[in-house]
């Protein structure tokens, strides 16, 4: 593009490219890949030093996918499903990561990566309707469409405790775990926060720490992965049937293949439900998300699976003070994303870890070399935060996103987000969100997901350019129908019995409004191409 006259000398002026993509996690690079593979030319930007997005970012103790291997990978390249092998049937952070990493080489994807950046803002300028996006490292550049790759559990939650910053011992966080080994022998240490990056990395830590402490306010649902090494015979299976598998998964409620009843949890016996919910239990990961088809609609089906599950902690943890203090109190089963372990409540047995609840009373203050709770103090030389995320909207809003009418994302969604089918945004024209607010997001296996919105997404530019349409944003109306849909939807199920991250309950001051949609990721999928196939319907096209 053309640079202005007097414009800074250190600002590049870059050539016009078709479409800035942000984040290079497992949605940046499918999109990347798209987009050439289909004639567009495009430029990444990702903030760390590599690409994996999450999985670069969550290299803590412990960190693996709760999803079986072999159905999240990408699907788009058959030899990339057929020669590359998965070692365990969930895969380990860095075993993914290096997955990841074997797609950037292959696809030769870095050549329009680069990393270290981070996009500070973009600009849509009415004039020329393109986006304007600079970043920190002032690059500047001009795309006709900005794709944000940016993930949905991207920006670790801030810590708000008393007198963290005066902790003389190390700090870390789960979210942005150092890349050196971490040595925990010997050590007193402290774990804040049992979501699942507590969950996982807890069992590791106190298998090497001297003493570790964890502290809780919220006991969650987990359930063992039971993880294995992949069975030959089950990989061949897979490879053999790709194709027929894959498509059986885009007509699944999650994207993911498990074993499920399409009938009530109390239609069968109890006796029935309980085989049904052992057989489940021993699967492991998210074979118990979807026994029954009434889980999540109503609450005596929930009871049901919840006190199951309720059962096997006081099985395991053999300290009923203990178990009793585990037992979640606040929310049904599947209500938040539920965990996935290895030997979590198993290692509660052991000598050498203590729960500190904290249910009625929360942390006082962290001092020097002990936190306090009450009139207590727990001595520690490390703590580690499990704190969670901003979800679906924090890396969104960490950018200065300026659409048509000059109005700032962050002040369209001052009262909480507003999208058309979490894929676009009115008044942001030519501005896709992958897996954005309003879509199933992390209620769906992601990879699945991702490469569904990317193959959308590139079939609409592909449309725009045969039709020579400028831009597409969509209309007021869509916008508002699509949030009443959500939150009706929402509102049909048990989602709205409990606070959590998905209606954003866990960062304060954000607005409490439910964020994903519910009604299945195979109805929301066709609802999508319903749209696309009425040409666009409920979107603005401008030639």
């Amino acid at each position: 593009m053309s640079c202005q006259q007097g414009v800074n000398e250190i600002n590049k002026c870059l050539d016009t490219i078709d479409a800035v993509i942000v984040g290079a996690g497992f949605a940046g690079l499918c999109m990347l890949h798209h987009l050439r593979e289909h004639g567009f030319t495009a430029k990444l930007f990702e903030t760390a030093d590599g690409v994996g997005g999450t999985w670069h970012w969550n290299r803590y103790p412990g960190a693996r996918c709760d999803v079986e291997s072999m159905q999240y990978s990408y699907s788009f390249s058959d030899e990339l499903q057929q020669n590359w092998n998965w070692s365990e049937r969930f895969a380990t952070q860095p075993e993914i990561l290096r997955y990841l990493n074997h797609v950037a080489d292959k696809f030769d994807l870095r050549k329009d990566i680069q990393l270290n950046t981070r996009v500070i803002s973009a600009i849509f300028d009415k004039t020329t309707l393109r986006w304007e996006i600079k970043t920190d490292r002032s690059d500047w550049l001009s795309a006709k469409f900005c794709i944000m790759a940016t993930g949905c559990l991207s920006v670790p939650k801030t810590p708000d405790i008393k007198g963290l910053e005066t902790f003389t011992g190390n700090i870390y966080s789960t979210s942005k775990w150092p890349h050196e080994n971490v040595s925990f022998t010997g050590r007193r240490v402290a774990v804040i926060g049992t979501g699942p990056s507590g969950i996982q990395c807890i069992p590791i830590i106190t298998k090497e720490a001297d003493h570790v402490y964890v502290f809780q306010r919220s006991p969650n649902y987990s359930i063992p992965l039971n993880n294995t090494p992949l069975d030959p015979e089950e990989v061949q299976q897979w490879k053999s049937n790709y194709d027929q598998l894959r498509r059986d998964i885009l007509r699944t409620s999650g994207a993911l293949l498990v074993d499920s009843k399409n009938c009530s949890a109390l239609s069968v016996t109890s006796e029935e439900r309980q085989e049904v919910y052992e057989s489940a239990w021993k699967g492991g990961g998210m074979s118990l998300i979807l026994p029954f088809n009434d889980l999540y609609i109503n609450k005596e089906a929930n009871d049901t699976v919840s006190n199951f599950i309720c059962s096997k902690i006081r099985a395991t943890v053999k300290n009923p003070a203990t178990a009793r203090l585990m037992l979640p109190y606040d929310h049904l089963f599947g209500i938040k994303r539920p965990c996935s372990d290895i030997q979590y409540y198993e290692t509660f047995n052991r000598d050498n870890i203590t729960l500190v609840d904290l249910r009625y009373r929360g942390i006082s203050e962290i001092q020097p070399t002990a936190i306090r709770v009450g009139n207590k103090s727990y001595q520690v030389d490390d703590i580690v935060l499990a704190l969670g995320f901003d979800a679906f909207t924090g890396a969104l809003l960490n950018i200065d996103i300026r659409g048509h009418s000059g109005k700032t994302l962050r002040e369209k969604w001052i009262n909480g987000w507003r999208t058309y089918l979490g894929l676009m945004i009115a008044d942001f024209p030519n501005l896709f969100t992958i897996t954005g607010p309003g879509s199933p997001s992390d209620l769906a296996n992601m990879v699945p997901h991702i490469e569904e919105h990317v193959k959308w997404i590139t079939k609409c530019l592909q449309y725009l350019q045969k039709h020579n349409i400028k831009t597409i944003d969509p209309t007021i109306e869509a916008e508002d129908a699509w949030i009443k849909h959500v939150n009706d939807v929402a509102e049909s199920t048990l989602f709205r019995t409990a606070k959590s991250w998905y209606n954003g309950t866990n960062i304060a001051g954000k607005p409490r409004v439910f964020v994903p949609y519910v009604g299945g990721f195979d109805v929301y999928m066709d609802k999508c191409e319903q749209i696309a196939i009425n040409d666009y319907e409920g979107f603005c096209l401008t030639k």
